[in-house]
């Protein structure tokens, strides 16, 4: 494994090249030790071949491996048993992918679901992705995104606070230092507190132009379908919806605003025969998926819970109108609903609105 590591970090040498070279080698050491009269006769080619004896002075495989095992990352190949059921699928799965957190998020590769966005968002497409997100982690559904700035945040956010899994597919290696956006560090620390993150980088490799579009391959080919919550005319939200019916995955769209230049994509997706999304039971109606509830029921221990749950909705109210509705006094409001909020019942979403989750 230590070799093929090595391997990956040389330029060129992608998933078809491993194989050429795996095919004629046999073993990852057989081709870290060739000479370049062998490499030549494997048919990678001359270049590759150049790279190969070139770049690997560089590279020890030990101290690459120190490096992953430092990092809690492990590297699952294509030879695995254990690699990703629906990814090994597509045309071009990468031969190696790193993952971090809690392997048996994999476990439930028959029901990964991506939600994908803009970056460029609405309060209408965050509110959108962090319910549908809740709503299908509680229905036992991991939820798939790429932890980009924007919708994929709030579906990893979402998934997350419903006390379910979720994934995370980055354009970048999965060592701290490497993380990208700099901003979703602390929510990287969450999602492998619960859930994975995944990448087919090796360690110390920055994101780039070309990291996302290979990026957004492994997030369409990981699922069953993909869910576009927000996305602008050329969102790259529309590159992976382009992917999963690429490898006759489904697609889903919410539509949105006529009006509004954040769901001119999503509202052309639906135009073109991608499935209008309503809620989520659209979703496993058309994947044939039972919905599983995994999140405990909400007990209410005092009538003010009793009261707040009845008038709650996924629809944010301001603390003061819900005191208003209620006819409860605002200190006994936000008493009750801190309560619930650590229960993981309802959500602060900011500004004292709370929807419930």
């Amino acid at each position: 494994m230590k070799y093929l590591n090595a391997l990956n970090k040389i330029s060129g040498v992608g998933p078809q090249k491993t194989k050429i070279l795996l095919n004629y080698f046999s073993t990852p050491e057989n081709i870290w030790k060739a000479n370049s009269g062998e490499l030549l006769a494997s048919k990678a080619g001359e270049k590759l071949a150049e790279r190969i004896i070139f770049e690997r002075n560089g590279i020890n495989p030990d101290e690459e491996w120190a490096k992953l095992e430092k990092e809690n990352i492990k590297m699952i190949t294509l030879a695995d048993p254990n690699y990703p059921e629906f990814l090994r699928e597509i045309p071009n799965p990468p031969y190696i992918i790193y993952a971090k957190g809690q392997m048996e998020t994999l476990d439930n590769s028959k029901k990964l679901l991506a939600i994908v966005g803009s970056r460029k968002f609405t309060s209408y497409g965050a509110q959108i992705a962090r319910s549908f997100a809740g709503d299908l982690a509680k229905a036992g559904i991991t939820v798939v995104s790429g932890m980009a700035i924007g919708i994929d945040s709030y579906a990893h956010l979402g998934a997350l606070e419903a006390g379910g899994k979720t994934i995370a597919v980055l354009g970048n290696s999965l060592d701290e230092n490497s993380i990208y956006p700099r901003a979703h560090v602390n929510l990287s620390r969450q999602i492998t507190n619960s859930g994975l993150l995944l990448s087919e980088y090796p360690v110390a490799t920055s994101a780039g132009p070309l990291t996302f579009p290979a990026r957004n391959r492994i997030v369409a080919g990981l699922t069953l379908g993909t869910l576009v919550v927000e996305a602008g005319e050329k969102s790259g939200a529309l590159i992976t919806a382009q992917m999963a019916l690429d490898y006759n995955r489904e697609v889903f769209s919410v539509p949105g605003s006529i009006f509004s230049s954040s769901s001119i994509g999503t509202n052309n997706l639906i135009r073109n025969g991608a499935k209008l999304v309503g809620g989520i039971n659209d979703i496993l109606e058309e994947l044939n998926l039972e919905k599983t509830n995994n999140a405990a029921p909400k007990i209410p221990e005092n009538d003010t819970e009793k009261i707040l749950l009845h008038i709650l909705t996924t629809e944010p109210l301001h603390i003061d109108i819900i005191s208003k509705l209620t006819r409860l006094k605002t200190f006994e409001v936000s008493s009750a609903l801190s309560m619930m909020e650590i229960k993981g019942w309802v959500k602060n979403i900011g500004g004292q609105n709370y929807i419930i989750l």
